[in-house]
């Protein structure tokens, strides 16, 4: 009770469906910053591509494939759940 007056269930339902969420919230944390990185690194080879030597495109293109990588598999995580 509260103040006296009961909560309704569907008030208390609500709240324990936002404080106990069903998927872990890390793992959308981690699918957020793959994509953002994956963004980035699109950003970078799209418009800096012809001021980048060769070694730094290759850590560019290396980076964005290990990047989609992982992010399937966290996307993969996530619908089995």
């Amino acid at each position: 009770m509260m103040g006296g007056m009961p909560i309704p269930s569907q008030f208390a339902a609500m709240g324990l469906d936002l404080w106990s969420p069903k998927r872990s919230v890390v793992v959308d944390m981690v699918m957020v910053q793959l994509i953002s990185l994956v963004l980035l690194m699109l950003g970078v080879l799209v418009f800096r591509a012809n001021e980048l030597s060769t070694n730094e495109a290759t850590f560019y293109l290396v980076g964005l494939f290990g990047s989609m990588i992982f992010l399937s598999a966290v996307y993969a995580r996530i619908s089995r759940m």
